[in-house]
């Protein structure tokens, strides 16, 4: 894919991800992506971090939706090439600082096959 085929796909995560709508974010990813965080560390240590598959992701994301209904990501930068997506990003919660994120995504035939964060 393209660098700007990419960037389109992390366009629509960032609004899926900020209507906190669930089916459109996991049609994104391919059935057997893994997704890697440092909240994952600390929220479920058993992962080390790091999970696969939808219905994975789709428990962690669902959750987090759940607990935290004022999270939203305000995009800073994309850099993309014809595999990979660099995302810079602030996240916002009510009552929290915000945090600056990074994450990268890998794109393989129009699907994210892996996504891994990187927090400041």
């Amino acid at each position: 894919m393209k660098a700007e085929e990419n960037k389109q796909i992390a366009r629509k995560w960032f609004e899926a991800f900020n209507e906190h709508n669930l089916n459109k974010l996991l049609e994104l990813y391919h059935d057997d992506a893994q997704h890697y965080s440092p909240k994952l560390k600390v929220r479920q240590p058993e992962t080390k971090g790091l999970i696969r598959g939808k219905e994975a992701l789709r428990s962690w994301w669902a959750d987090a939706f759940k607990r935290l209904p004022s999270l939203r990501y305000e995009v800073i930068k994309l850099t993309a090439d014809e595999g990979q997506v660099f995302m810079e990003y602030s996240r916002f919660v009510d009552g929290e600082e915000q945090l600056s994120v990074g994450e990268v995504l890998e794109i393989e035939s129009g699907k994210i096959i892996a996504s891994r964060v990187y927090h400041g």
